[in-house]
């Protein structure tokens, strides 16, 4: 199946799991899971979170930033990818001046 992020529409979540600011996204999902890519602007964050269901996949596209999985902190830069695995929580920081953008993968498990 081929998805087309650039004709699928923006949506905006104010304070993603009680994170700051706020996370813009183009999504696909089904009962299998979630792909989308997401956009947080400088200072925005998404707020610690469990994964009781499934994992959770993120690549960097631009921008930096950090991931808390479990207590431990990591840096996040384009290239790099941010594995949460399932009975995981994690939160994800944009520390940098631009957006953080991520392309993201959630099975459902």
């Amino acid at each position: 199946m081929k998805l087309e992020f650039d004709a699928m529409d923006w949506v905006t979540i104010p304070h993603l799991n009680g994170g700051e600011g706020s996370v813009s996204a183009k999504m696909f999902g089904d009962a299998a899971g979630k792909i989308m890519i997401s956009r947080l602007p400088a200072g925005a964050s998404i707020g610690l979170h469990s994964h009781d269901t499934s994992s959770e996949i993120n690549y960097v596209v631009a921008g930096t930033g950090v991931t808390v999985c479990n207590g431990t902190q990591e840096t996040m830069e384009p290239g790099s990818c941010h594995y949460c695995l399932k009975g995981q929580q994690h939160s994800i920081v944009n520390t940098g001046d631009q957006d953080l953008v991520l392309f993201t993968v959630v099975p459902e498990q």
